[in-house]
């Protein structure tokens, strides 16, 4: 079964979800809604010891999908789990295929904004479009699916934006701006060693067929980071997340540091709460997918996301400060890519693979 398919039945009660990975593994990074079995190592010998053992937690009256890292030892779990009468098959290519699917939303009220979400990254970018036109915001390496959402549309991708220098994720959007021949829009604070993209600032517009996006500079995620204004939308990067906010630690994680860029983050959120109540907001990230897709009004953000309620900066600021989870892996190389201090090559999107870990917790 490929990952597309059970990204598209992760809500049917007729398809039951098996990790085999080890327990750390599964508890880092899943699939929501799957079931651990940690007999990954058993499988890694073809010992099926563990999982005959354990049949009785597997249900027999189900379609059984198996999940490991690249689809090796789940394709013979599944193999097993076939003699002994189950309609059983394995995920292809694992947690790594995991990684990598797209699962395409459209915005209810918001004309011309599709939301494009992985599952597995916690990663959420938009094809937003006017007349024949679009734009890519925050792109993935994975071109070929913001080819097909565009084409569905009868869509022209005119140029690619990143509203900040990622760390969790490679960014698509120079790749993207060299495959289309299309502009590729960054903060130049943001920039580092790049020379090749043109830059944004705040109070700036980006057009999209007969209207336009605007640019709003909202650091503390990064010192670069903007949000984007459309029409009633409110495309918030890093800075405004659904349940949180984003972390301002990754540019230096000295406390000083951090504390500076979480002072920057308060008054960005300040701005943010400006916009009128009825603002949808569409963030970059997620820490859970129960809303889908993921967008919600400012002035419930400003009632149930506690971060975004609090009227103390000193108090946000120590709150931010205590709370910090665990960097992205290997956030220091993704950084340094989309810097352009180190080069874009071939597999680096393998430094992506794992649990989103972008918000301030």
């Amino acid at each position: 079964m490929s990952p597309d398919e059970v990204a598209a039945r992760r809500d049917d009660e007729e398809l039951f979800i098996l990790d085999v990975r080890n327990e750390d593994d599964y508890e880092e990074w899943h699939v929501e809604g799957s079931y651990n079995l940690p007999i990954y190592d058993q499988l890694l010998d073809e010992n099926f010891i563990g999982l005959e053992a354990s049949l009785d937690e597997i249900p027999n009256d189900k379609e059984i999908v198996v999940i490991c890292v690249a689809g090796v030892t789940s394709a013979r779990a599944a193999e097993f789990l076939r003699d002994q009468g189950y309609d059983a098959t394995s995920m292809d290519d694992g947690m790594n295929g995991w990684g990598r699917v797209h699962v395409s939303y459209e915005i209810e009220d918001i004309d011309g904004v599709t939301q494009i979400v992985r599952p597995g990254t916690g990663c959420i970018s938009y094809l937003v479009h006017d007349d024949n036109e679009g734009v890519i915001v925050d792109p993935s390496l994975y071109l070929d699916e913001y080819r097909d959402v565009a084409a569905d549309y009868g869509i022209e991708i005119v140029a690619a934006i990143d509203t900040h220098a990622h760390a969790d994720h490679v960014s698509g959007g120079r790749p993207m701006a060299d495959e289309f021949d299309v502009p590729y829009y960054l903060n130049p604070i943001d920039a580092a060693d790049l020379d090749e993209y043109a830059p944004i600032e705040d109070g700036d517009t980006i057009t999209v067929g007969d209207r336009e996006l605007e640019v709003i500079h909202t650091p503390g995620h990064t010192p670069g980071s903007i949000s984007l204004t459309w029409g009633d939308a409110l495309l918030s990067g890093d800075t405004l997340f659904i349940d949180s906010v984003g972390r301002p630690d990754l540019e230096g994680s000295d406390e000083t540091n951090v504390r500076e860029a979480a002072t920057e983050l308060f008054d960005s959120l300040d701005q943010l709460a400006t916009f009128p109540d009825d603002t949808v907001v569409l963030p970059g990230h997620f820490s859970d997918e129960e809303i889908r897709p993921l967008a919600t009004s400012l002035g419930t953000l400003e009632n149930d996301n506690q971060l975004f309620g609090m009227e103390s900066r000193d108090e946000f600021v120590d709150t931010i400060v205590e709370s910090l989870s665990d960097e992205p892996a290997n956030y220091n190389e993704i950084k340094a890519i989309n810097w352009g201090k180190e080069p874009l090559t071939e597999g680096v999107g393998e430094l992506e693979l794992g649990p989103n870990n972008c918000a301030a917790n």
